[in-house]
């Protein structure tokens, strides 16, 4: 008798800039710290509050045009952090195409 395998289940979290649930592996987390602090966490484990865009360059410059994550996490955040995220989300989608 063959052991049957044991689905994983896959984590999901939602997109805040196109509102869909995507699995966690192919989103971005964004904390933002005590501290008034906001910035990318690759390992998704860093202290503070999270929230997740997928990793899709379009939603990068939709976010900063919309200023989504000033909305979410209140507070006015620099051209340079959306400019930053952009970069980060173009250079992930693409390692993923290669692999």
């Amino acid at each position: 008798m063959a052991k049957q395998q044991k689905t994983r289940k896959i984590p999901m979290r939602r997109c805040i800039v196109s509102q869909e649930m995507v699995p966690k592996k192919d989103l971005v987390r964004i904390v933002k710290t005590k501290e008034d602090e906001i910035f990318i966490d690759p390992t998704g484990k860093q202290n503070g509050r999270g929230a997740y865009i997928a990793l899709e360059p379009e939603l990068a410059l939709q976010a900063k045009k919309q200023r989504t994550f000033d909305k979410v996490f209140s507070m006015k955040i620099n051209d340079e952090f959306y400019d930053e995220l952009y970069n980060y989300v173009d250079h992930q989608k693409a390692r993923k195409e290669l692999l």
